[in-house]
């Protein structure tokens, strides 16, 4: 089966504190919604703590074209990218020695936070000495949920070319679809959570020679995956396209939804591998948001502390979008022991659910 052989992360260099974007956000909605103290709850309910953001925050109170602010995507999803990148193929917590990029078959490219053709992977092509024959895989519009869809394309990938290395690249500018003029709930709880960063995760098969690079006595082993949409949710998550730009669309029901369906889509396909929630030893959660890691506890039953990893990168990064949840793969790639077993879940626009169960294995 194929293996998640490493990771590495990206950040943009302007990290902001929760608390100093609370009187920011108030002095920029005061005046259109005086009771905007109403909703400046929620910045401290959500028991974030930082974020990174692409920008200075006085950037986000002036007025940016869609042109401007896609230019301004493009520019940063690049960066970020190779960032991400180079310390996946280099990072000596999981490698023995750097990767080759010519070594590397294909990269999935998610995102969904700004438009780009040709997509970023070819533009990242044109900056790493990746090999011109790479199969390039972008993947648009998946929203929280396409970091894990993204693990579960590389699987089927590898799969079907066990010889090969699938390089799986992960980028959100949340920041940069924040909407001034948006007096919406939706954009003031998006405002509260959302962060900007990349990851990249690199996929091996069966017979790559890449196996002997690791320096860990078990990696984890990806078993099986699943994908599951929810019928007539369309309007549960996803985004409002204007001419001012992407709108966030969040849903309130969205933790009442996590209590009530996915506790039997992840015992489902678990009971199809012969397992239980219970038998897990890892829950690699996409944290959405404290909401939804309370929702996922209440829904599976589970100990709050498989949760821990998840709310840790939450209060350290906030919600990345697709990439969050290859954050928390990263800090469980480093202690996780053979023969245990875990589920990256994460949910996403659709409405959808993106699952891989994992087994860490002898390496």
């Amino acid at each position: 089966m194929p293996l998640i052989l490493s990771v590495g992360k990206a950040v943009p260099t302007c990290k902001i504190n929760q608390e100093n974007i609370v009187p920011f956000v108030r002095e920029l909605f005061l005046k259109k919604y005086p009771s905007i103290d109403r909703l400046l709850s929620v910045f401290q309910n959500g028991e974030i703590k930082c974020r990174y953001l692409s920008k200075e925050l006085t950037w986000y109170s002036e007025e940016h074209s869609l042109e401007e602010k896609n230019q301004t995507y493009i520019e940063t999803a690049i960066q970020l990218s190779v960032e991400a990148i180079k310390n996946c193929v280099s990072n000596l917590e999981f490698l023995s020695s750097e990767i080759n990029y010519d070594e590397i078959d294909g990269i999935i490219f998610v995102s969904s936070t700004g438009i780009s053709t040709p997509t970023i992977d070819a533009h990242i092509a044109n900056i790493l000495p990746l090999k011109t024959s790479i199969k390039r895989i972008p993947i648009w519009g998946l929203g929280c949920a396409g970091g894990a869809s993204g693990i579960s394309r590389a699987f089927d990938y590898c799969k079907a070319h066990p010889e090969s290395n699938i390089l799986l690249v992960a980028v959100e500018l949340c920041s940069l679809t924040f909407q001034k003029e948006d007096l919406s709930k939706s954009n003031i709880i998006g405002t509260s959570l959302f962060a900007d960063g990349a990851a990249a995760v690199l996929v091996i098969g069966d017979e790559s020679e890449l196996k002997a690079r690791t320096i860990h006595v078990a990696l984890p082993n990806i078993l099986q995956t699943n994908s599951t949409l929810m019928p007539n949710s369309l309007d549960v998550m996803g985004w409002d396209v204007k001419n001012e730009g992407l709108f966030v669309i969040f849903s309130r029901d969205i933790p009442s939804i996590v209590k009530n369906w996915l506790q039997p889509v992840v015992s489902s396909f678990l009971q199809s591998n012969n397992l239980a929630i219970d038998g897990l030893n890892h829950f690699i959660a996409h944290p959405g948001g404290k909401k939804v890691l309370d929702a996922y506890i209440d829904s599976l039953n589970i100990d709050p502390e498989k949760t821990s990893v998840s709310l840790d990168i939450l209060k350290n990064y906030g919600n990345m979008s697709s990439c969050t949840v290859l954050f928390v793969l990263e800090e469980f790639m480093k202690i996780g022991k053979k023969n245990e077993t875990g589920l990256l879940c994460a949910l996403g626009p659709g409405f959808s659910s993106e699952m891989s169960l994992l087994k860490w294995v002898e390496c």
